[in-house]
């Protein structure tokens, strides 16, 4: 069997420290050689049925890791799009909770419907907040400002207790952390970031009844049959929650498919604690250098106040991290070393 650093190694060849996986992740050699050959279909023109087939393969990859059936995941292109549906969903004045500064593609749904009472209050008071009339508790798993954890079960209980549903948004932490969307009513992800595949793909964990959804972008993909729903209206819509699958960027998903079997192939539990260890790891050499880090217990996010302004000479040194309103952010994965973490202790305290 292959270890984690042989696997690491045969699949990443970063030219730079790369320190920025809450903005992108990096490819994997499969990846890459997944999203060459399905270009050379097209350019061949070759049928195109083993592209579907990723997709296909990419959903069930997904619902392992989330721990929920593959009938409950749906496939798309950004995480705004299903929280639409859901937005659209909801009657008019119905309370949606949130957590300040959370990411804009999570929140920005529900205040565009114009009709809706968007509450925000500090991540940490969420489930302390949820009230008798709030219709939907909305936040992610890993803030991407600064990586802070949204405590997810005390949030989902007071949720329960209040008859509201719960809408967790996971691209910062799917990939990374341990997912457990059969806890959830919703889940959205992006597959760029931990997930490590290319731009144009995210999945959608829906409820079994559909939680009052309506597929309001539903296309032939939709269909029960897809294949015979590319004319006129949908006759039948999925059975699952495929019926909110919207049509899918056949190249993204044939790279997707490589990189979920890798991270399958390595266990999200093995890469959670590699990933936080470089975190603490770093959160320690920060203290040693004077700095303190937002509080973000457990997270592979590292946050640092007043250093943002340094991302533009560290990324000319070879240190690719982000400046977030004035903070910077660290983010570690899997083809990050100690020897990475130990390199921007450096520079900083340069």
């Amino acid at each position: 069997m292959e270890t984690f650093e042989n696997l690491v190694r045969a699949e990443f060849t970063p030219k730079h420290t790369y320190l920025n996986t809450a903005s992108n992740g990096l490819l994997p050699a499969r990846t890459v050689g997944a999203v060459q050959a399905a270009v050379r279909m097209r350019a061949e023109g070759t049928p195109l049925g083993p592209l579907y087939e990723d997709v296909e393969a990419a959903r069930a990859s997904f619902a392992r890791l989330a721990g929920v059936p593959a009938e409950r995941v749906a496939t798309g292109a950004s995480v705004a799009e299903y929280g639409g549906l859901i937005a659209a969903s909801l009657p008019a004045g119905a309370e949606v909770l949130t957590a300040e500064g959370d990411f804009s593609s999570l929140v920005n749904p529900f205040h565009t419907r114009g009709d809706l009472k968007v509450r925000a209050v500090p991540l940490e008071r969420l489930a302390e907040s949820v009230r008798p009339d709030t219709a939907l508790v909305a936040v992610s798993a890993a803030q991407s400002a600064d990586g802070r954890l949204a405590d997810l079960p005390a949030v989902r209980a007071a949720a329960r207790a209040h008859g509201a549903r719960t809408y967790v948004d996971a691209s910062q932490s799917a990939g990374w952390l341990p997912m457990e969307a059969e806890a959830d009513d919703f889940l959205a992800a992006v597959g760029f970031k931990w997930l490590l595949g290319p731009h144009g793909a995210s999945f959608f964990v829906a409820p079994r009844d559909f939680g009052g959804l309506t597929p309001l972008l539903a296309g032939w993909v939709a269909g029960e049959r897809p294949w015979d729903s590319c004319y006129g209206p949908v006759e039948e819509l999925a059975h699952s929650a495929r019926r909110f699958d919207v049509s899918p960027a056949l190249f993204t998903y044939a790279g997707l498919r490589a990189s979920l079997e890798l991270l399958e192939e390595i266990g999200v539990d093995v890469v959670h604690a590699h990933d936080v260890g470089l975190a603490d790891r770093f959160r320690a050499g920060l203290a040693g250098l004077g700095h303190e880090p937002v509080p973000a217990p457990g997270s592979a996010i590292v946050s640092v106040p007043g250093l943002g302004h340094r991302q533009g000479e560290l990324s000319r040194s070879g240190i690719e991290v982000s400046d977030r309103s004035g903070n910077l952010r660290a983010a570690f994965h899997l083809y990050n070393t100690p020897a990475d973490v130990d390199r921007l202790l450096d520079a900083l305290a340069a």
